[in-house]
């Protein structure tokens, strides 16, 4: 299989599994961090969680640093990514250490949030330079294939941490604190992953002769550089076209997320403990969906284009979602996380993959930063609107076929424009 070929051979090359590596720590790192603040915000026994709450809390871990994203794109594209990857990753250390101090001392929401936030402001910077490092290391034909690898893996290293953090949470009787320290083990252990990489392989790159600006330098053309960016994205439609279609996809999974949070916490289980290991087996299954996205994607990507692509994603997940999620059991809803995680994940791989080809590298990191953007923004953005529309229990039919519709609608959209990009 061509896909097989692909796999060796990024495999056998030595930078790529080095940025291999430091994705799948700090990604495994995220996981676990993540999955403390949920335990510690939606299960709690003493909190008792509404969709609004939800919604509240992930408009304050997600939408302020949403406004960081414009900042890293500008400053991505002047630092040296090598180096945003060991300080970012060892300030996560350092910041998620301080979160854990917060827990012990039951201190306000409020001063918790602020903690989380400077963690997950760092995280910006690190998952954008990630993507826009990419092409550095992997050749021009297999770079599909190592956005089915790398990012996939990715996020399967953070549903790894993830487990990891429900297995360390169980063993040190739900100490959320603990859980928190492991997530900044993790942190430390990938900015040292990320020394095994030259400080110039990553870029960015740079006319001979230009000087690297400054912070301040770089801060103060924030505006000017995102606007050269947005225009750059727009004479390269069908990157834009991916990009808003996969904003849509983000929303819809957004909604159906909080809807899956809710079920677990009230509808599923008789307390905290069961909701929580329920969430951890949907988690689980979608990382199944993640990983089986990895395989499928780039096969699929050669037959149908990077377009056809992402259309069969958002029209599968338009049919079976309502056909699998109108039953709000259990085990109809595992098997709607497995084929959104495909569904998603693959929509991802194509969108990274039309991106990266059709974007200058000079812009490539503001680009990402304005994708991450996009993401941060559809997810609260759907959180904001299930609130609206959950019950307390999670079982709200409208909603699910508000979802599939929306879905069904970016699919008509894209085939419009044509089935293939390449």
């Amino acid at each position: 299989m061509p896909v097989v070929g692909d796999l060796r051979v990024l495999l056998r090359l030595r930078d790529f599994r080095n940025l291999l590596a430091v994705r799948l720590l700090s990604q495994a790192a995220d996981g676990v961090y993540q999955v403390a603040l949920a335990t510690y915000v939606v299960f709690s026994p003493e909190k008792q969680a509404s969709p609004g709450a939800i919604a509240s809390a992930m408009a304050v871990l997600l939408l302020p640093y949403s406004v960081v994203g414009p900042f890293a794109g500008v400053l991505l594209d002047r630092w040296r990514r090598r180096q945003v990857f060991l300080y970012g990753n060892l300030l996560r250390a350092v910041l998620a250490c301080g979160t854990a101090l917060l827990i012990v001392a039951h201190v306000p929401d409020w001063l918790f949030y602020a903690s989380a936030l400077s963690v997950t402001a760092v995280n910006r910077f690190v998952l954008a330079g990630l993507a826009a490092s990419l092409p550095h290391v992997a050749g021009a034909g297999q770079l599909v294939t190592a956005n089915a690898l790398s990012p996939t893996a990715g996020t399967l290293a953070a549903v790894a941490g993830g487990g990891l953090a429900f297995l360390v949470r169980v063993l040190a009787s739900g100490s959320n604190a603990l859980v928190v320290l492991v997530g900044a083990g993790l942190y430390l252990l990938a900015g040292l992953a990320s020394l095994r990489l030259a400080v110039g392989l990553l870029g960015p790159d740079h006319p001979p002769g230009r000087r690297h600006p400054s912070v301040a330098e770089g801060l103060a053309l924030t505006v000017r550089g995102m606007a050269e960016g947005l225009r750059h994205l727009a004479a390269r439609r069908d990157a834009a076209r991916a990009l808003t279609a996969m904003t849509l996809m983000r929303f819809c999974y957004g909604a159906l997320f909080v809807t899956l949070l809710m079920l677990c916490r009230y509808a599923w289980s008789a307390d905290e403990a069961d909701g929580l290991a329920l969430l951890g087996v949907a988690v689980g299954v979608s990382g199944a969906g993640f990983f089986a996205a990895a395989v499928i994607t780039p096969w699929a990507v050669r037959r149908l284009g990077t377009l056809g692509s992402i259309t069969v994603c958002a029209a599968g997940a338009a049919v079976l979602v309502p056909a699998l999620g109108l039953f709000f059991a259990p085990g109809p809803m595992l098997v709607a996380a497995f084929v959104l995680g495909l569904a998603t994940q693959g929509a991802k791989i194509a969108t990274d993959t039309v991106v990266q080809s059709r974007v200058d590298d000079e812009y490539r990191g503001r680009v990402f930063s304005v994708y991450d953007v996009l993401f941060n923004v559809a997810f609260v953005g759907a959180a904001a609107v299930a609130s609206l529309m959950l019950p307390a229990d999670g079982r709200s039919p409208t909603l699910i076929l508000c979802v599939s519709a929306l879905y069904a609608a970016t699919a008509v959209l894209l085939e419009r424009q044509g089935r293939r990009f390449t």
